[in-house]
């Protein structure tokens, strides 16, 4: 049995106090013997962590101690050993960059469709009012090739930082279709749906968790490959194993 669990979550929070945070969250962490990264900015948290399942439940307790980060969410996968060597607490100036400082979604998160929903707009072919579908994948354009949804749309990405300029060069696919922005977690999808919103695209949400919430709640339907992951397993199959490159 995989001994080891492994959580990734974010949130979207103003954390002006980043700096402060840092030493008690590592402190925290380096007690519970968790292996990782924990990134801090002034727009929020975004983790990857690993560690026995205890361990993992009592760091999430503590994190959720803060009021502002109470209804922090993870998900889930299991693995053999730990997927990282060493920890790390970490201040960014975003915990995903954009370069966009008008873009704030921890002002107002973007609408967000929940898995089965998506599933289920995916199987019909078209979302509840009839539709067209465009799912815009967010990712790295080596991260697409790794594996996607079926006939998603790859702007073959280098960095987060080109979307802006890759959407208004290709806004005219997107025009007149329910769009469904996808990443690994959430977190760049998130940031992605609220600057399509706020360029005047009205049809636009976020997968909710992204890839790995999808594979949890669904088993996968419509994607195909695996998802890329920032850690030592490389890619996730459906069913949240590791899957050989």
């Amino acid at each position: 049995m995989s001994a080891v669990v492994n959580i990734a979550a974010y949130k979207f929070v103003t954390l002006q106090d980043a700096a402060e945070l840092r030493a008690p969250l590592l402190e925290r962490a380096q007690a519970l013997a968790l292996k990782g990264t924990v990134l801090l900015a002034p727009e929020g948290i975004n983790l990857f962590l690993a560690g026995a399942r205890a361990q993992i439940d009592a760091y999430l307790a503590y994190l959720r101690q803060d009021p502002r980060l109470a209804d922090l969410q993870a998900k889930y996968s299991l693995s053999d050993e730990a997927p990282f060597k060493r920890l790390r607490v970490k201040l960014k100036r975003e915990i995903i960059r954009m370069d966009r400082p008008a873009i704030r979604p921890q002002a107002g998160r973007a609408p967000s469709v929940p898995a089965q929903t998506l599933a289920r707009w995916l199987a019909q072919g078209s979302d509840d009012a009839g539709r067209p579908l465009a799912l815009l994948d967010t990712r790295n354009g080596f991260e697409v090739d790794a594996g996607t949804f079926e006939g998603a749309i790859d702007w073959r990405l280098e960095r987060f930082t080109q979307f802006p300029a890759a959407f208004e060069a290709h806004r005219a696919q997107l025009e007149g279709k329910t769009v469904v922005s996808f990443c690994t977690g959430g977190i760049r999808c998130e940031k992605a749906a609220l600057y399509m919103r706020a360029a005047g695209l009205e049809q636009v949400y976020q997968l909710e968790g992204g890839i790995l919430k999808y594979f949890e709640e669904t088993g996968g339907p419509g994607y195909r490959g695996g998802c890329f992951v920032f850690d030592e397993r490389q890619t996730l199959d459906p069913s949240l194993a590791p899957r050989p490159l």
